[in-house]
């Protein structure tokens, strides 16, 4: 219903931001992260997410797609409510949940107020299975068409893959930021490097 909303930064509370967009003040709740980046009486896009259930209308709000991405992969895991999604997605950024989930880091999940290990553990499997399956295959490593990537580095590629597409990132723009990357770096500055290049695309 909603995509964004584009408009001045009229309140910020915890875990709430109202956005007032022509003289209407639209009550988004967020991260820690999205309110980091926000100041009263500026002009801001948040990009949404309204949540409809009985007697349920919630409006939710986030600075980039890949925090909005990384929130509605959350709550689609069994157990974890948009509470534990914002509290996740508050104590870190999408980057460091990618990297928890591609390395199965339960005690950077846990971290979060009301995350428990079992949740962490649900979140952790169920996220990395899905991811695994959406980045099976059609990944151009080396610049060939469907072409491998070398099988010494192809599981930290293929770790690459998974925290990219975490974020967001389809299997044809994850090719494209790991073509030449040395895969001699560790994990986390290999992500590093594959977002600045997807931010120059």
């Amino acid at each position: 219903m909603f995509y964004y909303l584009d408009g001045t930064v009229a309140e910020i509370l915890p875990y709430l931001a109202v956005i007032d967009c022509g003289g209407v003040g639209y009550a988004c709740k967020t991260t820690n992260n999205t309110l980091a980046a926000l100041k009263k009486g500026q002009r801001k896009k948040l990009y949404t997410h309204l949540n409809v259930a009985e007697n349920l209308f919630e409006l939710y709000g986030f600075a980039t797609q890949s925090e909005l991405h990384s929130f509605k992969l959350l709550t689609g895991v069994s157990g974890v409510g948009p509470k534990a999604a914002l509290a996740i997605l508050s104590i870190g950024t999408p980057e460091t949940l990618a990297m928890a989930i591609v390395t199965g880091d339960e005690k950077a999940l846990t971290a979060a107020p009301g995350v428990g290990k079992k949740i962490a553990q649900r979140i952790i499997l169920e996220l990395k299975d899905k991811i695994a399956k959406e980045t099976a295959g059609g990944l151009d490593f080396s610049g060939g068409k469907g072409a491998p990537a070398p099988a010494v580095f192809g599981n930290k590629a293929t770790d690459v893959a998974q925290a990219l597409a975490v974020l967001g990132y389809t299997s044809q723009e994850v090719s494209v930021a790991l073509k030449g990357l040395d895969m001699n770096l560790p994990l986390e500055e290999l992500i590093r490097q594959s977002l600045k290049r997807m931010a120059k695309l």
